[in-house]
């Protein structure tokens, strides 16, 4: 019989950072799972971190409450990257808060004059992880905390990479991880949410269909998709059975007539329970800044996004249909190039520079590339070797094409 996972230790809840969603977390709650640990005891946080007048640390209580009346546990433990970080010192402000939380970790965030907890009171125990080559965030050492300084890493690499799981590991355990890896493990289960960019507004009642496809042309294989499913009120869908080392497109079409995205991701090995399906807000500053793309069936728009580091010239390779992407002009370091958009900027019918929609958001880029659109024909995109394919979907019928590469 399989061994019973252990869910001994206190929940850990993690929130996000700026534009960013709960797959942040993917891997480090695939590695918990690698080291016995019940999945159901990693649980993300989103929240709408382009909204400055909602109150965060309200909801943030509300979903701490709620973990702990579901799982009997005392305390949780809290962690925060980015803006995320920035919300977990909000939340230890108070000192009815800071008794429900047993340890927090603070990750690629701004530094603080002291560990996180209530003003004149004992802190809560906080681990600092902050990389000096984090170009979006000056990290430092926290005073009086437990700090750990990762060279090299970038500022979403710092929350995904082996080094800062078997740091958070350790100091929320006391012992090192058994492993840092990821192994194949059968059957593979994928679950996550469906949400609007930026917002994290749940895309309730969508319909989301799921297809095995080519490797090399993104084609789906078969008559009928492996699966079909409604999004739920929160967002939610899954878990959904699919068949390791087979790529997928994840076709979510919103309920209310907004924009589908179809989303092709590299193939999974092992289960994950934080696959994040963004739906392209109409509303907002990102529903302002997609307001801006033309969406018309002359051509595809395509967005490639890296879900664990960030795209940086002079490291790593990116292309689009062969052609380089990760050039000084569109990912520098000082970018922190998450997500990269490419369409047809003036519906000319011709190719262009940057797209300047894109200035005003950090960890965005565009660039003015006219991808004909012909669903018989393919656009590809290869990062650090690592090649998708998808069908050049017409954008005003089909939405975008979204890349995903872990």
């Amino acid at each position: 019989a399989e061994p019973a996972c252990d869910d001994s230790q206190p929940p850990l809840v993690m929130a996000h950072g700026f534009l960013a969603s709960g797959d942040t977390w993917a891997l480090h709650a695939q590695r918990f799972a690698a080291n016995g640990h019940c999945a159901d005891r990693y649980l993300a946080f989103d929240w709408d971190s382009l909204d400055r007048r909602a109150d965060h640390v309200a909801d943030l209580d509300g979903v701490i409450d709620g973990v702990l009346a579901a799982t009997g546990a005392e305390r949780v433990d809290l962690m925060g990257h980015s803006a995320g970080g920035g919300l977990g010192y909000d939340y230890l402000a108070d000192p009815g808060r800071a008794a429900k939380v047993a340890h927090y970790v603070h990750v690629g965030s701004f530094p603080n004059a002291a560990p996180a907890g209530p003003e004149g009171a004992e802190p809560v125990p906080t681990l600092n992880i902050w990389s000096p080559d984090d170009a979006a965030v000056e990290g430092a050492d926290i005073p009086g905390a437990e700090n750990l300084s990762l060279p090299g890493l970038d500022h979403y690499a710092v929350a995904t990479a082996p080094e800062a799981f078997e740091g958070l590991y350790a100091f929320l355990y006391g012992a090192a991880p058994a492993t840092t890896d990821i192994p194949a493990a059968a059957p593979v289960t994928v679950a996550g949410q469906a949400a609007d960019l930026g917002t994290n507004a749940p895309a309730a009642g969508a319909r989301l269909d799921v297809w095995p496809v080519d490797p090399l042309t993104g084609q789906r294989q078969g008559e009928q998709p492996e699966h079909t499913v409604t999004v739920g009120d929160d967002g939610a869908w899954g878990p959904l059975e699919v068949t390791a080392g087979t790529p997928y497109e994840f076709h979510v079409t919103p309920a209310e007539g907004g924009r589908q995205v179809h989303y092709y991701r590299e193939p999974f090995q092992a289960p994950n329970p934080l696959v994040y399906l963004r739906t392209l807000p109409s509303g907002g500053l990102a529903g302002a800044l997609l307001g801006g793309v033309p969406f018309a069936n002359a051509h595809s728009v395509v967005v490639i996004f890296s879900s664990s580091q960030a795209v940086l010239n002079g490291r790593d390779t990116l292309a689009l249909n062969g052609e380089a992407m990760a050039t000084p002009e569109l990912a520098s370091p000082e970018d922190t190039l998450i997500a990269l958009f490419a369409y047809d900027d003036q519906a000319d019918g011709a190719d262009g520079d940057e797209i300047a929609l894109f200035a005003m958001f950090p960890f965005l880029n565009g660039v003015d590339r006219f991808i004909p659109a012909n669903p018989d024909a393919a656009v590809t995109a290869e990062l650090n070797g690592r090649f998708l394919a998808a069908p050049r979907w017409p954008s005003a019928a089909d939405g975008a094409i979204i890349f995903v590469f872990e």
